[in-house]
């Protein structure tokens, strides 16, 4: 008789009941495209995007005007990732820690540990696309944001740089590393004193909500990030035009890696690099590129310090897209596996649906938790850096 899942259901939800209330700051931020729908490693996936339309005068007139029309583009996402996570027993070990009673809670447990070990992966995966591609950045490198009581300047000023960007007032997020969301907690006392900021949710929760506009998340993917080695460059004398992303290094020495800063002499933008460099040669900013042009001359650049990326984005600039995995084609034109059964189930906070299956081997078995993604930024304009 072949083993079935239908009796960890319970076991399972409960597990990634326990996920979801932890700290995933980038899942629930992002734009996600899962499915129950199987994709193999580098299959494309087409995300739409719909093109903004054009205004028309309303001008009577006996019919309605022939306009609506438009063409909806797209974005190809790739699934670059399939991971699974095993969890395997044997009948002597079920037999000892039954009678014990604690194999139920031991396996509640490792399940809860795949679902997390998946998701930490995810956000990690989300952290490096979101720094990678972020526009430009706000703060002190080192220093974590927030920390002088009774000052939010931190997060207007990198609020600033989405609304001067062009990105929707509204699905915006601020995901923090624990040193910004500990000094949120532990110096902004405008947030948690219940007269001024109108709930409790702070005080006594830890919940911070909604903040200048921003849905305020923490994320434990939010770690230093290394500076480049680069140091002594300046930039050729053909002189770059406000928007220009492509910018010709010469003299200096060293690295510039993505997802790092550089400033140029004159601006105090810190843009962010997103084609980076080993040796002299060109160097990619992020969009919308240059906000000050850069003369016809010799201008010094400055790599920014080792920091700690905080990112605030529009939920539509991230995507993520998550599938089951993809199964062999059998004979019969039907999906086989060897596996004894397969269930698919939902977590219910982020929507992502996990494969699990249930393999038998010889005096055990093994539980297989697994699933494939793919993540993208797709409007660097509206992703943004605060250092800390």
């Amino acid at each position: 008789m072949a083993n079935t899942l239908t009796g960890l259901i319970p076991t399972i939800y409960e597990s990634l009941d326990i996920v979801s209330r932890e700290q995933i700051g980038f899942i629930p931020a992002v734009a996600r495209n899962s499915s129950a729908e199987r994709a193999a490693v580098g299959e494309s996936i087409l995300i739409p995007i719909a093109a903004q339309g054009a205004l028309g005068d309303n001008t009577p007139s006996v019919t309605a005007p022939n306009t609506g029309d438009s063409n909806i583009g797209n974005v190809s996402m790739t699934i670059s990732k399939s991971k699974h996570y095993p969890i395997r027993w044997n009948g002597e070990e079920q037999r000892g820690l039954n009678n014990a009673g604690t194999y139920a809670g031991i396996l509640k447990n490792q399940f809860t540990q795949a679902f997390r070990t998946l998701s930490n992966q995810i956000e990690t995966d989300l952290f490096a696309t979101a720094y990678q591609n972020a526009s430009r950045a706000y703060g002190t490198p080192g220093t974590a944001p927030f920390g002088t009581a009774g000052d939010l300047s931190d997060i207007a000023q990198v609020r600033k740089i989405l609304d001067d960007n062009g990105a929707p007032q509204t699905d915006l997020n601020l995901v923090l590393g624990s040193s910004a969301i500990a000094n949120l907690r532990g110096k902004q006392n405008v947030l948690f004193k219940v007269n001024e900021s109108g709930t409790d949710e702070l005080l006594r929760r830890g919940i911070i909500g909604q903040l200048e506009g921003q849905m305020i998340r923490n994320s434990n993917a939010v770690q230093s990030v290394a500076k480049g080695t680069g140091a002594s460059y300046t930039t050729d004398t053909a002189g770059y035009a406000i928007g220009a992303t492509a910018i010709n290094l010469i003299t200096g020495s060293g690295t510039i890696l993505n997802g790092n800063t550089i400033t140029f002499a004159g601006d105090s933008n810190k843009y962010i690099v997103t084609g980076g460099i080993a040796a002299a040669g060109a160097v990619t900013i992020a969009a919308p590129g240059l906000l000050q042009a850069i003369p016809a001359s010799a201008t010094a650049v400055t790599v920014g310090a080792t920091a700690t990326p905080n990112l605030s984005f529009s939920s539509s600039a991230i995507q993520l897209i998550t599938r089951s995995p993809q199964m062999p084609i059998g004979p019969d034109g039907k999906a086989m596996d060897m596996a004894d059964d397969v269930i698919q189930v939902t977590d219910p906070v982020s929507g992502i649906v996990f494969d699990v299956a249930v393999y038998r081997q010889f005096m055990q078995l093994v539980y297989h938790v697994r699933l494939a993604w793919g993540c993208q930024a797709i409007k660097s304009n509206h992703i943004a850096q605060l250092l800390g």
